[in-house]
């Protein structure tokens, strides 16, 4: 067969086996005497679904021809691969690689070597004989019978998973809500794990500075009137109920400056960049107080660009237009934190004994609080304009009128000790590769509501599960990591002063992570989410389990910014993440980010949504079996076609997009297909899977994300640009708003920055790719 027909597969000779196999099973004649190794390909290309995997724009490229005219931009979808995660390329004449490699030598059989083999054919029969008696005695089961074994495993487990222990475990939690010990709360969970039989539990604290409630809520006073209220539109001095005044004390943002100040309000609507061009035409905000709307930006980015307009105060609200209208927050003030991520005394590094200690009380110059909607319909004089028979009407303050107010802001920074919990599962074959399952633990100071004890319950109903098949004598091939992490309230501190200490052994040893981070918000809509890598693994999920009212979306998965402890591994480590979420779709309609605001929950809002614990079941099944298939499976089930897939999808329709990042993103296709076929897909065969060969493909899908790690990135966005704001965006996000940005900027530099980082981060993906495919040349070669 001629080196451009072939089929860009192949097998792993004889001599690349695992070390310590007998040397007679090491000779490829009696090998295909004894056992089948004709992989049968043709029954593989009749299987269902092939069709949607063909290699897209394979054919000839003219060097006189632009190469943008040769991208294949259109209809650019995820690859569906009948044996899962594995791309095929068709047998084409006219496809041209540079990582084409040669065929194998063809073996010239003449007469007299015919000879020598049948008079060896007979003593190679009878060594057959006594090997194929002891190999069926000794040797392992085959990988069909292997794969059979651990499918019922997973399903013996996952059966094990039950709503009623879920819903018994959820309970026990919640009697801990009251606690205002971390620590307290994190041993009872400690002996909870421990108790069911994982071996290696820790209790890891951090001394960190929280931004907490003064003694007195935060008030805002209409100079017009002289009206004096608190966040929640209640006027001052009022007798509060003691709930009442709870919550008072914690409507207000983390770490914003403290003072007093008296200005105009602005305003600012969501605080875009647009927004803000058409307010500086209009109007000075130097030491103005800006009114804006949570939503559609992260917060953070907001501020920033409210400081650099000159602000001095803001007061944040949510609309209730883009609310569901079941959702009733009029009089709900709630909590903002403005912390990037980690202790704020000890940025970039972990809080241990002997760190420096910044003194930052405030990470922003601003004066930020939040208040209610209804707050804001008495600032602007407005009645409620919602109701259930019209259209809701945005909460607007008129432009010719002038609203003077006076916003206190007090809170007190202060160093108080959180706990994680952190248990290991230790992997039988890979104990080094670390699969990560985490959540939070209710943290005192803060609104924490039952999120913590559903999160909590569903880890130790699957932690339950899985250590009955581990009492058994089973054990996963990686090691899974059981964590929950404290202060995720004030900005995932203790995620990532845990991740900041074992930076380097993470670095190396981290695989994926899988959140169950208050995975009930609604009970209409499954919602999954995940990096671009094991997005094919969660639409393999085709049976996901909708019970009652609950509809599957069309195993629709996106990867968008996602909220809690993940975003240490996704943003800092490049590690993979996913989280099945349920959510109302009116919820998932609106403005994305909302979910920045931590209101004060219900006591028994958690059993009203999911009364029967089926939904909490549903999402702790589809978990765990992700969870057991990542930390079993010799090959990690890691997609590299659909990042390329990926980052083709965010440069398509743009305008933005220079000649050369578009030219690097089809090489970065071509670079991934080519090594999805040549180096994935002989690890499909049971049979090739040589113990080197498979450590060195599962190192290069395990970082394969570390290369979209950019360095600078606006104020809440994720460094990993792979991740998207929100499900609209089609785009990488940071062009996108470098883009906006750039329409009011005397210069482009900002934009150019922005391009830089993504051209970038795709030429890193390509040579890496490329230099992956150069090592297994190098294999192949050495051992031919």
């Amino acid at each position: 067969m001629s080196t451009s027909k072939k089929m860009a597969y192949q097998r792993v000779n004889a001599e690349q086996r695992a070390p310590g196999q007998s040397p007679y099973l090491d000779n490829d004649d009696l090998q295909a005497t004894a056992l089948d190794l004709e992989w049968d390909m043709e029954k593989e290309l009749e299987e269902p679904g092939f069709d949607q995997f063909q290699l897209e724009g394979s054919g000839n490229q003219n060097q006189g021809q632009s190469e943008t005219e040769d991208l294949n931009l259109g209809s650019i979808q995820p690859a569906t691969s009948p044996k899962g995660r594995f791309q095929r390329l068709q047998e084409d004449p006219d496809y041209v690689t540079s990582y084409t490699r040669s065929a194998p030598k063809s073996n010239h059989c003449n007469f007299c070597r015919l000879l020598k083999i049948f008079g060896t054919a007979t003593v190679v029969f009878i060594f057959g004989l006594l090997i194929g008696y002891y190999a069926h005695k000794n040797c392992p089961p085959s990988a069909a019978s292997s794969g059979t074994e651990d499918r019922q495993l997973y399903q013996e487990i996952l059966k094990a998973i039950q709503a009623e222990d879920i819903k018994k475990s959820f309970r026990n939690l919640d009697q801990l809500y009251q606690s205002e010990d971390d620590t307290e709360i994190s041993k009872k969970i400690k002996t909870q794990w421990t108790s069911l039989g994982l071996e290696d539990v820790q209790l890891v604290n951090y001394s960190v500075l929280l931004d907490l409630p003064g003694s007195s809520p935060s008030t805002l006073t209409l100079m017009s009137s002289r009206q004096c209220f608190y966040p929640n539109a209640q006027p001052c001095g009022k007798e509060a109920g003691k709930d009442s005044g709870q919550e008072l004390l914690y409507s207000y943002a983390a770490y914003s400056a403290k003072g007093t100040l008296e200005a105009e309000v602005i305003d600012v609507s969501y605080g875009t960049a647009d927004d803000l061009s058409m307010i500086r035409k209009m109007k000075n905000a130097t030491n103005q107080i800006a009114l804006l709307k949570l939503g559609k930006l992260p917060l953070l980015y907001k501020l920033s660009l409210l400081e650099k307009a000159g602000f001095g105060g803001v007061l944040l609200y949510i609309d209730p237009c883009d609310v569901p209208r079941a959702t009733h927050l009029g009089s709900d003030a709630f909590l903002v934190s403005l912390n990037p991520g980690g202790d704020p005394s000890t940025p970039g590094y972990p809080s241990v004994d002997g760190s420096f200690r910044h003194s930052r009380s405030n990470l922003t110059s601003l004066l930020v609080q939040p208040i209610s909607a209804s707050l804001v319909e008495k600032l602007i004089s407005s009645p409620t304009q919602r109701t259930q028979d019209v259209v809701c009407t945005p909460l607007i303050l008129p432009s010719n009128e002038i609203r003077i107010v006076n916003m206190q802001v007090q809170t007190v920074t202060e160093f108080k000790t959180i706990t994680n919990v952190v248990g290991y599962l230790k992997g039988s074959t890979s104990p080094d590769r670390y699969i990560f399952v985490g959540s939070h633990h209710h943290t005192p100071h803060s609104y924490s509501g039952q999120a913590w004890a559903s999160s909590t319950a569903m880890i130790t109903a699957f932690l339950q599960a899985l250590m009955l098949s581990v009492k058994k004598g089973w054990r996963p091939d990686r090691t899974i990591v059981f964590c929950s992490w404290g202060g995720t309230t004030f900005g995932n501190i203790g995620s990532y002063e845990w991740g900041e200490d074992l930076k380097k052994v993470l670095q190396k040893n981290a695989v994926a992570y899988v959140s169950l981070h208050d995975p009930i918000r609604g009970n209409s809509s499954l919602h999954p989410v995940a990096s671009p890598s094991l997005q094919q693994l969660i639409a393999e999920k085709k049976h996901f389990n909708c019970t009652g009212r609950a509809q599957c979306r069309n195993t629709n998965v996106s990867s968008v910014q996602i909220q809690g402890d993940a975003d240490y591994f996704i943003n800092h480590l490049g590690v993979p993440a996913l989280q099945f979420v349920y959510e109302d779709i009116n919820a998932l309609e609106g403005p994305s980010f909302l979910y920045e605001a931590l209101f004060p929950q219900n006591k028994m809002k958690m059993e009203e949504m999911d009364p029967l614990f089926s939904l909490h079941e549903t999402i702790t099944k589809l978990s765990g079996e992700v969870i057991l298939q990542i930390a079993n499976e010799p090959v990690l089930p890691f997609n590299a076609l659909d990042i390329a897939l990926e980052v083709q999808n965010n440069l398509k329709g743009n305008q933005l997009n220079p000649h050369q990042l578009l030219a690097l993103a089809s090489r970065l296709r071509e670079s991934v297909e080519l090594f999805q076929s040549d180096e994935m897909r002989p690890a499909n065969d049971p049979k090739e899977r040589a113990p080197s060969r498979i450590r060195m493909l599962n190192d290069i899908l395990q970082d394969m994300e570390k290369n979209f790690l950019v360095r600078q990135v606006p104020p809440g966005f994720y460094r990993n640009i792979l991740y998207h704001l929100d499900e609209k965006a089609s785009q990488f996000s940071i062009l996108r708003e470098a883009w906006e940005q750039n329409k009011s900027l005397p210069s482009n530099e900002t934009l150019q920055e922005a391009l830089s980082e993504v051209l970038n981060s795709i030429n890193s993906a390509q040579a890496y790719f490329k230099a992956g495919l150069d090592v297994f040349e190098g294999v192949l070669v050495g051992k031919n």
